[in-house]
């Protein structure tokens, strides 16, 4: 049995910005972090579960954007958090 994410349809940004600062919350609250995750939906960065804030999941709660991805250098994994279900976003995947 194959466990699959079923909000690909939700996937609207794919591509990291050029340029990521910080997670956008902890940067105006003064926080650190330890990673950071872009939502796939609109494509806001906030910090991982291990971060005190845990900004990328409120994040995906509060708006129901399911999908993130990981905005760490040489990762490409995102995660369903409403499936939890882990997989590689390639171009084409989503309808």
């Amino acid at each position: 049995m194959s466990i699959a994410c079923t909000h690909l349809d939700q996937i609207q940004v794919t591509s990291l910005p050029d340029r990521i600062d910080g997670c956008e919350e902890c940067l105006k609250i003064g926080s650190a972090w330890v990673h950071l995750r872009m939502c796939m939906t609109c494509g806001k960065i906030g910090c991982c579960d291990s971060s005190p804030n845990r900004h990328a999941s409120r994040h995906a709660a509060e708006a129901s954007h399911p999908i993130m991805r990981s905005a760490e250098p040489e990762e490409d994994w995102s995660w369903c958090v409403v499936d939890e279900v882990a997989f590689v976003y390639q171009t084409g995947d989503a309808a």
